[in-house]
C-alpha cells in the first residue's frame, strides 16, 4: 500500500492527497509535524521535506513528481494527457507554476523567517500571475478546457490559501475565483482537507 508522509497545512503535501483521493484507491497518510520532523524524513528525502511517497521499495518526494507516478500507476481517472505533445505542454505549465507562483508560497510559508518586505512582494507577485491568469476561465471550465488534470491539482492549494496568504484579488480576477469553487466542489477535493487547512479559508 501506497503510504504518503504529508503536512498537515502545507500546500505541497495538499497536492498530492487531492490526486490520492481523486483517484479513490487504497492508501495510508501519516501526518508529519513541519517544525518537528521526524529524522527518518531526511533518510528518506535528503532535502528533508515532505510530501514524500513510499511503496514498497520505492521512496519519491516533489509534489509532482509523487503526482505523476501515482497518475501512471491508477490511470483513472486521467490527469495527464495521454498525447505527448499535450502532456509537455502541461509539464511546461508545472514547471512555470513552481517558478512564477509556488517560489512565492514558500515565501509566504515561511512567515516567521521573512521580513514583510519580501512578503508584501511574494504576495503581489502572486496576485499580478492569478490575474493574468484569469481570463482563461471566461471560456474554459479547467484550465485544459472542459478536463479536470493535474494543473488544476497544482493550483488548487494556493487558491484555498488565499486569504490565508493575506491576498487580495481585485473583480477583474472573478473567472478564476468560479474556477477555484469549481475545485473545491469537487468530493475529493473535500475529502483531502485537513482540519487545519478547513480553517484557513473564510
Amino acid at each position: 500500500m501506497m503510504v504518503l508522509y504529508s503536512g498537515t497545512t502545507c500546500p505541497f503535501s495538499h497536492r498530492c492527497r487531492f490526486v490520492l483521493f481523486e483517484k479513490g484507491m487504497d492508501f495510508e497518510i501519516r501526518d508529519v509535524d513541519l517544525y518537528n520532523k521526524p529524522e527518518d524524513i531526511s533518510v528518506m528525502n535528503p532535502y528533508g521535506q515532505v510530501p514524500i511517497l513510499v511503496e514498497r521499495d520505492l521512496i519519491l518526494y516533489e509534489s509532482n513528481i509523487i503526482n505523476e507516478y501515482i497518475d501512471e500507476r491508477f490511470p483513472h481517472p486521467q490527469l495527464m494527457p495521454g498525447d505527448p505533445v499535450d502532456r509537455a505542454r502541461v509539464r511546461l505549465f508545472l514547471l512555470n507554476f513552481e517558478k512564477e507562483l509556488f517560489t512565492q508560497v514558500t515565501i509566504l510559508e515561511a512567515r516567521g523567517k521573512s521580513n514583510e518586505k519580501a512578503l508584501e512582494k511574494a504576495r503581489l507577485h502572486i496576485k499580478d500571475r492569478l490575474t493574468q491568469l484569469a481570463p482563461v476561465f471566461l471560456k474554459n471550465k479547467y484550465m485544459m478546457g472542459d478536463n479536470f488534470s493535474m494543473l488544476d491539482v497544482a493550483i488548487a492549494p494556493l487558491l484555498w490559501r488565499l486569504d490565508f496568504y493575506g491576498i487580495e484579488l481585485s473583480k477583474n480576477a472573478a473567472p478564476l475565483l468560479k474556477y477555484a469553487e469549481r475545485i473545491f466542489s469537487r468530493p475529493a477535493y473535500i475529502e483531502a482537507l485537513t482540519p487545519s487547512e478547513k480553517v484557513m479559508r473564510k
